[in-house]
């Protein structure tokens, strides 16, 4: 069963729920962003009488379509697994003996003032309990970034981009700065509880203190190389909260020392906006959402044939100009695509209705990586056409 919701979905993941027949929530934003009668259209008020049993294996391209959850099941295991997951605090507390040397603390937002006593030892990490998209989320390293991070946090807490069961600003994890290379995983629990990679992807930053998702890249090589140790954290983690027939998206952090610590887990869907699962099938054919659905395990020999050494990316467009968005009049998507060798789709977004511009999906040679990190650090000012 699909719950597709509010602020996008691509032609990709509607294509494959076409083709397969499968099962779409029939709600109000799902008839919005998709006008198909010819779908296999559920009626909201069939789902809910299934609340006791919730047979359904689900899937939701947005954090927005957990409300329904929220409003339907709230007394089922299902919901109860999906509040541990999407709260950063009880995410942590319910792990803590997995990960016990990762230290955290928790603050309300009255309390992070700009006169307030450092709660814990530098370097840490501050970020709303429930959030999206790394929106309030800061590194802090000293006084200097404590006083930034909590000004940044007051102008958060005044917008309202959000509803709060997405992005909660009223409320913050603090927690141990994790060093290492950062990982993105697709996967799924099947109906045993086993952990299924589909796709680990390298989350690349341009500086230590870095917080953005502007590059996520993978590869045969990220395969291969992670796999087995990554799904051996992730058995565990679902082995602790007992998930099963479950699809998610994690995101590790791996250290010098070889030690995996997850950062967080978001439930029921793999990467926003439909990106990383949408890659592996634009660029390789092969089709994430239907192993989940099909309990399938992948192949990874027989996916990257004839591309073992591609490197595949999706590049996040965020509005990283400096420029407000009412200024930009247009994004010069023809001239990001004539900087990269093989680009393999441009997502477009309108920046004044989202804070991006949208995505790029690329399939990079090994030997031409110099592409990937020159977005990496760019502002994207030389894309921007701004009004007069």
């Amino acid at each position: 069963m699909f719950l597709l919701d509010k602020p996008f979905v691509s032609d990709y993941l509607i294509g494959t729920i076409r083709n397969n027949s499968y099962p779409l929530l029939s709600t109000a934003a799902a008839n919005e962003l998709i006008q198909d009668p010819g779908l296999n259209w559920v009626a909201e008020s069939d789902l809910s009488r299934a609340a006791v049993s919730l047979p359904q294996k689900f899937y939701t391209n947005s954090e927005n379509a957990l409300i329904f959850f929220d409003r339907h099941f709230t007394q089922t295991d299902l919901h109860r697994r999906i509040a541990v997951l999407k709260d950063k605090i009880l995410f942590r507390k319910s792990l803590s003996q997995l990960f016990p040397h990762l230290d955290f603390t928790v603050m309300e937002y009255s309390d992070i003032q700009p006169s307030a006593e450092v709660p814990m030892p530098f370097p840490f990490v501050i970020k709303p309990s429930v959030g999206f998209f790394s929106l309030g989320v800061h590194v802090v390293r000293d006084d200097s970034d404590w006083s930034a991070a909590v000004a940044r946090i007051s102008e958060l807490n005044t917008a309202d981009l959000f509803p709060d069961y997405v992005l909660n600003s009223k409320r913050f994890i603090l927690e141990q700065f994790i060093s290492g290379e950062e990982y993105a995983v697709d996967y799924y629990y099947n109906d045993r509880g086993e952990a299924v990679i589909l796709n680990i992807l390298h989350h690349a930053f341009s500086s230590e203190t870095d917080t953005g998702d502007r590059v996520y890249s993978s590869s045969r090589e990220i395969l291969f190389r992670l796999k087995d140790r990554v799904q051996s954290v992730l058995q565990s983690i679902g082995d602790t909260l007992a998930l099963r027939s479950f699809p998610a998206h994690a995101e590790l952090r791996i250290d010098a020392a070889g030690r995996i610590t997850p950062i967080e887990i978001n439930p029921l869907r793999f990467g926003g906006y439909c990106t990383t699962a949408d890659l592996m099938g634009i660029a390789l054919d092969y089709n994430l959402y239907e192993h989940y659905f099909e309990d399938r395990m992948p192949d990874f020999d027989h996916i990257f044939r004839g591309k073992e050494t591609s490197i595949f990316s999706v590049i996040v467009l965020d509005n990283s100009t400096g420029i407000p968005a009412e200024k930009i009049s247009a994004f010069d998507y023809d001239a990001l695509a004539a900087d990269f060798e093989n680009p393999l789709e441009i997502r477009k977004f309108n920046v004044r209705e989202a804070p991006l511009f949208g995505f790029l999906f690329a399939d990079t040679r090994a030997g031409n990586i110099r592409e990937l990190k020159e977005i990496l650090v760019s502002d994207l000012k030389k894309y921007v056409i701004q009004s007069t």
